[in-house]
């Protein structure tokens, strides 16, 4: 078995899970090439031989695993997400077992799932065109301004970073939000405006009911509140009732489709997977691309199957995981 695991040794607290991980993972005879991202990495140089090998492991927060999946979008190559960041919510929203010796197995056993990805544009202030991926979701306004002050105390405080920084700004701007969803508009006021590949947030709770990351879709979701201490009551909702489906998201409003264009009333920052772009924005689009990575999963995975199956690569060990 040839694996590359492609690594970004800032991103969280600097845990050494990946190495535990690694040593997991080979065999005799295993090929195994670990590659440390550099600061300012460029993730389709990082990920230009991925066909080289039979698995590619990408290995940090969010924000790198974002930009190395959509450097690999297209690419039959099967990926495995290794939790190495702060939130790490695209792994717990594939749902892998998350130890590194459980999802070392999965790798080895090597069953796989055809999952979304999204994409997003902007006009940037000097007319250049800017195009990004997401794995789990783009905001503008109110969240993205939580990412951006949450950054200085994020390294000390991890997850209560966000919610340290949602206390300091209780009454955050109200915008106009022209939303166009597969050619139908909406007008909506509110303080943020997020396109989800995947809307699970920490705590298992869901922002929205049924967003997954393999139907085509991207879900639109609007904070329609003035107030940021109104958005504990869908948290609080959520605690009660993670899917969504019994007694909803109060101050929360949401739109499917493959096609999306926001337009706003002023200018708004804007994030991506957690990391926060350095320009305001006014407009921008976002579509789907399905089944644009080709991600490993095991029978914890609402992606996977209660069944295993037979080792794609051998070696791998009996886990008993729970009915």
């Amino acid at each position: 078995m040839r694996t590359l695991i492609v690594h970004n040794p800032k991103s969280g607290f600097g845990s050494d899970a990946v190495f535990q991980f690694e040593r997991a993972l080979v065999r005799a005879g295993d090929e195994c090439v670990l590659r440390l991202l550099a600061g300012d990495f460029d993730a389709a140089q990082a990920c230009a031989d991925a066909e080289r090998f039979d698995m590619v492991v990408v290995s940090g927060g969010d924000g790198t695993v974002a930009a190395l999946l959509y450097a690999l979008r297209g690419r039959d190559v099967p990926v495995c997400a290794f939790p190495s960041g702060t939130a790490n919510l695209f792994c717990a929203n594939v749902g892998n077992a998350p130890e590194p010796s459980a999802l070392a197995r999965a790798c080895r056993v090597g069953k796989t799932a055809q999952l979304d990805l999204g994409e997003i544009g902007w006009e940037a202030e000097g007319g250049e065109r800017r195009v990004r991926g997401f794995a789990l979701m783009s905001g503008t306004g109110f969240d993205a301004q939580l990412m951006q002050a949450a950054l200085p105390n994020k390294a000390i405080m991890g997850q209560a970073a966000y919610f340290a920084a949602a206390l300091a700004n209780p009454r955050p701007a109200v915008v106009h939000f022209t939303i166009t969803v597969d050619g139908r508009t909406h007008e909506r006021d509110g303080i943020s405006c997020l396109v989800a590949n995947s809307a699970m947030i920490q705590g298992d709770i869901q922002l929205v009911p049924d967003c997954r990351m393999d139907n085509g879709l991207l879900d639109v979701i609007v904070l329609e509140t003035s107030d940021a201490a109104q958005l504990l009551k869908p948290l609080a909702f959520g605690l009660v009732d993670k899917s969504g489906k019994a007694i909803g998201r109060p101050h929360l409003e949401s739109f499917k489709g493959r096609e999306i264009r926001v337009t706003c009333s002023e200018p708004v920052p804007i994030e991506i997977d957690g990391e926060v772009v350095e320009e305001l924005v006014s407009s921008y689009e976002a579509q789907v691309l399905p089944g644009a990575v080709r991600m490993v999963v095991d029978a914890m995975s609402p992606y996977g199957t209660a069944d295993d199956g037979s080792s794609r690569f051998g070696g791998s060990d009996v886990i008993a995981f729970p009915k």
